[in-house]
């Protein structure tokens, strides 16, 4: 039987006519086709409260991949928020802090990717740049203008880590979509990838059972197969 992976949802909050305010849940496409495309049975979990239900939705799911979207609340690393940082969703962080909780004791295989790798960052103890801009050295492009499956910057990876098994050899090039970055690595976790100007594009844990990227792979499978890797990782681990 394929295994069902559950993808966190965005919430999008319509600005238009008498439907201003309104929220929408929603993934892109990208993410679904992915994971169909590796085996696997993608469902949509919308971010709730209630706890109990929570953990019903990680109960009926084999594995978990968290999308990206707004920026992490720097509440949630202790910091105050800064002019750059963007808008944030704190029900979706909440959310998805307690959904990697009971993931982890449910021992459910956990994909981050761009924001998705922050918050697990963050949920583990970790620390983010709220800004790229705060990074007091010079950087590459972290937010491309090109199309969203156009390859930007390098990424370096790091020898002996599942990431850099999932991909092969020590350097890949990656599409980039996010102003927000690692700052401090949560403690249990190791960079699996790194740009060239030491922004952190990835990290995983000891137990090999929690994968984070910052670029977006799912975007990238048409023009670049070995991608679809990263998603292969997880179906397996489902199983």
């Amino acid at each position: 039987m394929s295994p069902f992976i559950g993808i966190t949802a965005s919430v999008l909050v319509r600005n238009d006519g008498w439907l201003t305010g309104g929220e929408r849940v929603y993934v892109n496409r990208d993410y679904i086709e992915a994971i169909i495309e590796v085996g696997g049975v993608p469902l949509i979990l919308p971010e709730v409260a209630d706890y109990n239900a929570v953990e019903q939705q990680v109960r009926l799911v084999d594995g978990l991949v968290f999308s990206g979207g707004y920026d992490v609340d720097p509440e949630y690393y202790g910091e105050q928020p800064l002019p750059e940082l963007g808008p944030v969703f704190p029900q979706r962080d909440q959310y998805e802090v307690t959904l990697l909780e009971i993931a982890g004791r449910h021992k459910k295989p956990v994909l981050g990717i761009c924001r998705g790798l922050q918050i697990i960052n963050v949920a583990f103890g970790g620390t983010l740049y709220q800004d790229l801009s705060l990074v007091n050295k010079p950087i590459v492009q972290h937010e491309q203008n090109s199309k969203k499956d156009v390859r930007g910057h390098s990424v370096r990876l790091a020898a002996g880590t599942v990431l850099s098994d999932i991909l092969g050899g020590a350097e890949v090039r990656t599409n980039s979509f996010h102003h927000q970055a690692i700052k401090g690595v949560a403690t249990g976790f190791t960079v699996n990838a790194e740009a060239q100007d030491g922004v952190v594009e990835g990290i995983e844990n000891s137990a090999g059972t929690i994968l984070g990227v910052q670029w977006h792979p799912e975007m990238m499978i048409g023009k670049f197969p070995a991608m679809l890797g990263i998603f292969r990782w997880l179906v397996a681990k489902a199983q």
